[in-house]
């Protein structure tokens, strides 16, 4: 504490900079329609150079970073989320099981139509999540379900109460991913500061916390089993993969990835205080390592079916297929190679090819990943961080739907490999928001433009331009 009140009086800026964050995130959380678009950029703009500055000032002091971010994300606490209205349909869905319906049979729409209100505040619910969602099967894989679930039973009756209980679920999270987040930049030998870079951000302040998108969750469990599999514990690393999977979908993605980390091991030395890297590399293939591999697949599918089993009836699986596959081929917004191949498709067409071009995504995507996993050597664990965010990114560059808190995970990632682009990303993607600014949520395609034209000029320079992006440490990658 002495230590602390030593450091703010060398640096008297730091409690005005603090002070004007509260008040920036307090207007925000409880005074700000995301239909009030310039209100939005500027507060947004303000809270992101001040956490730039904050975090600049304080690396060196990580105690001081963490009642920062922490104490942001308290100032939402009690304010109904006011950038998305997915969270009603989490109540939904929490309040449904509850109610000993399964929520992946039945769209919320086909009770309110028929006068059917099985839960309460149940026509409340519907006018809040909009005609859109409402008309829609679930997507939310189980450990997702069982937030919603917590929600219900701990405020059942409030839609505030669940919002809070949901918020303070996604806030844990956010200590879970500070720990072993923490812990795996230890490993890797990179300063253990850097994982402010995405906690202290005012995206996932807001998005996250404020906005109660539970990819924090999610990237909680995802940064757990990264650190486990690293140490070597990969039966484990599996079981806690296949949690993260089955908060959101997404790092099924990476499941080709591991390829290399048991099929090809490396040795390096482990020496933090060197910054030279002496690899002595000897690749194997043999039927032990194959084993290991098929068995680590093993237990994320087989964690992953017991999940979902309480849920499974006849329907199930066509529900789900139907409501993912609107992601591809139904769903448009802040894209950016999709939007070029759609206006093509009207050049020659007339009309919009996106079934055609949703699945040609799919596959490229593929390709993409399978390219990554086989072909791009991976000597060090960073060199897997990098090509998970490699895949990722690619994906949503080629995406049809890319709602801002979908750029979350690629900032986690770039904690761990060095890459800026996803920091730049997480600060203009706020220019998608313009879509709200009117009654029809139509996009304009100038600002799109706008935002992509600076990620992919930043991330060209990076990848492809500049000499060195990645943290340069030593590393070890053996899973023996």
């Amino acid at each position: 504490m002495a230590l602390n009140m030593f450091f703010l009086k060398q640096n008297k800026m730091l409690p005005i900079l603090v002070v004007v964050s509260v008040m920036c995130y307090v207007i925000f959380a409880y005074n700000l329609a995301r239909t009030e678009y310039t209100k939005l950029v500027i507060l947004y703009t303000a809270l992101f150079a001040l956490f730039y500055k904050i975090l600049t000032l304080l690396r060196h002091n990580t105690l001081l970073l963490t009642w920062l971010a922490f104490g942001f994300r308290g100032l939402f606490i009690l304010a109904i989320p006011n950038l998305s209205q997915d969270f009603y349909r989490f109540i939904w869905d929490g309040r449904m099981i509850l109610e000993g319906f399964n929520p992946y049979l039945y769209t919320v729409e086909s009770f309110i139509s028929n006068g059917e209100f099985p839960i309460l505040q149940a026509q409340e619910l519907f006018e809040g999540m909009g005609t859109l969602n409402a008309s829609h099967f679930t997507n939310y894989p189980p450990i997702n379900q069982l937030c919603f679930v917590i929600a219900g039973l701990f405020a059942g009756k409030s839609i505030l109460g669940s919002v809070v209980v949901m918020r303070l679920l996604i806030i844990a999270a956010d200590f879970g991913t500070l720990f072993f987040g923490k812990k795996l930049l230890d490993n890797l030998n990179i300063p253990t500061y850097t994982i402010f870079w995405y906690l202290l951000n005012p995206f996932i302040i807001i998005e996250l916390s404020g906005n109660l998108h539970f990819e924090g969750v999610m990237i909680f469990f995802l940064v757990w089993s990264l650190y486990l599999i690293h140490k070597g514990k990969w039966v484990i690393g599996g079981v806690v993969f296949a949690l993260s999977v089955s908060v959101k979908l997404i790092p099924l993605i990476f499941l080709p990835l591991f390829y290399q980390c048991f099929l090809k091991r490396y040795r390096f030395q482990n020496n933090k205080s060197s910054k030279l890297v002496n690899a002595s590399e000897t690749a194997t293939l043999d039927l032990p390592s194959i084993f290991k591999l098929i068995v680590f697949y093993a237990i994320i599918g087989v964690t992953t079916l017991f999940l979902f089993a309480p849920f499974y009836a006849s329907q199930f699986i066509d529900n789900y297929a139907q409501t993912v596959g609107l992601w591809f081929q139904n769903f448009e917004f802040n894209a950016s190679i999709y939007y070029i191949a759609r206006a093509i498709g009207y050049y020659f067409r007339g009309w919009n090819e996106i079934a055609i071009i949703g699945k040609l995504i799919a596959i490229t995507v593929l390709i993409f990943v399978l390219i990554m996993a086989f072909l791009k050597k991976q000597k060090t664990f960073t060199d897997l961080l990098t090509a998970m965010l490699f895949v990722l990114t690619f994906y949503y560059f080629t995406a049809t739907t890319v709602h801002p808190w979908y750029i979350a995970t690629l900032l986690i990632l770039s904690v761990f490999t060095g890459y800026k682009f996803p920091l730049v990303w997480s600060l203009v993607i706020i220019l998608s928001y313009l879509a709200y600014a009117n009654a029809n949520n139509t996009e304009n395609l100038w600002v799109i433009g706008l935002e992509y034209v600076i990620v992919y000029g930043v991330f060209i320079w990076e990848v492809f331009l500049k000499k060195q992006t990645r943290y340069k440490h030593i590393d070890h990658f053996d899973y023996n």
